[in-house]
């Protein structure tokens, strides 16, 4: 499996290259705009090759763009419009740059039921879809379940995913996110119940990143707060339960953990990710 982070792109996202080098990144997650606004500034075609050229000489693997963070499929018709022309600005950053695709947190039903709003979000995804390139995917997410959140539980994905139906359409587990849902993959016989739910409610092989977060809550509460590998209450012995599962085989992990400086992904964090991929290996 690949090992890599989230890393910055501020001036230009060929920057980026640099930043996960430094670390030790081996895929790169990275925002192709500010994920707190709806303007999109397009990247200039000079920042997007270089990118590339720099990712390739470097030995980079996977790219994964992340969505804005005010996307809310789940919302009132204008704030789903937004949401659909956000993601499809965010598509095709995603093929200019090569990527493998966008990672995106589906939002939120107020309260309505998912049920409410399916509909609506999955035309949402059918837009996306249709009006993007072939070659990059549109990755949805699971979330913790804090709130009205749509997508904690892998039957409400699942859902979705059938009824889009489109091979594009894949998913992103969240480590923490599973966690705080009440799926208990840092334990081996609760990560085999909660992959073999995965697999026959949305299908292995839709899985295609993982974001390798600790927890700084304990299992069940819902809420979302990462914290480093080793340091939460998924711990060591958690993540080698998640990363010797063979459903996470050749699967991508990026780290979104704070850091040991609390400025974000670092050496540190992912050499404990290399350690156990290390001790894993041994071990077969």
């Amino acid at each position: 499996m690949e090992l890599g982070a989230h890393v910055s792109a501020a001036g230009g996202v060929d920057k980026a290259v640099g930043r996960a080098v430094d670390i030790g990144a081996e895929a790169i997650q990275l925002f192709a705009s500010s994920p707190r606004g709806w303007k999109f500034r397009p990247i200039p075609d000079g920042k997007a090759e270089s990118y590339k050229e720099k990712a390739a000489s470097e030995g980079i693997g996977s790219t994964f763009l992340h969505g804005s963070y005010l996307v809310n499929i789940g919302g009132k018709p204008d704030l789903v419009e937004k949401s659909i022309d956000s993601l499809i600005n965010h598509m095709n950053a995603a093929a200019q740059l090569g990527a493998r695709g966008v990672i995106f947190h589906s939002g939120s039903h107020k309260g309505a039921g998912f049920d409410a709003v399916f509909d609506q979000a999955t035309n949402a995804l059918v837009q996306v879809l249709d009006g993007t390139d072939d070659e990059v995917q549109l990755i949805i997410e699971n979330c913790a379940g804090m709130g009205a959140q749509i997508g904690a539980s892998f039957t409400e994905l699942g859902r979705m995913i059938k009824a889009v139906d489109s091979p594009r359409l894949t998913i992103c587990l969240d480590t923490e996110h599973a966690f705080a849902a009440g799926y208990n993959i840092a334990d081996p016989e609760g990560i085999e119940k909660a992959m073999t739910e995965f697999d026959a409610e949305i299908g292995l092989d839709r899985l295609v990143v993982v974001h390798a977060n600790d927890a700084k809550v304990e299992f069940g509460s819902g809420v979302d707060r990462h914290e480093n590998i080793g340091e939460g209450y998924i711990g060591i012995d958690g993540f080698e339960t998640i990363m010797g599962h063979v459903a996470f085989a050749d699967v991508p992990f990026l780290l979104e953990v704070p850091g040991e400086d609390r400025k974000g992904p670092d050496k540190p964090n992912l050499d404990r990710l290399k350690d156990i991929r290390a001790r894993l290996a041994k071990s077969v």
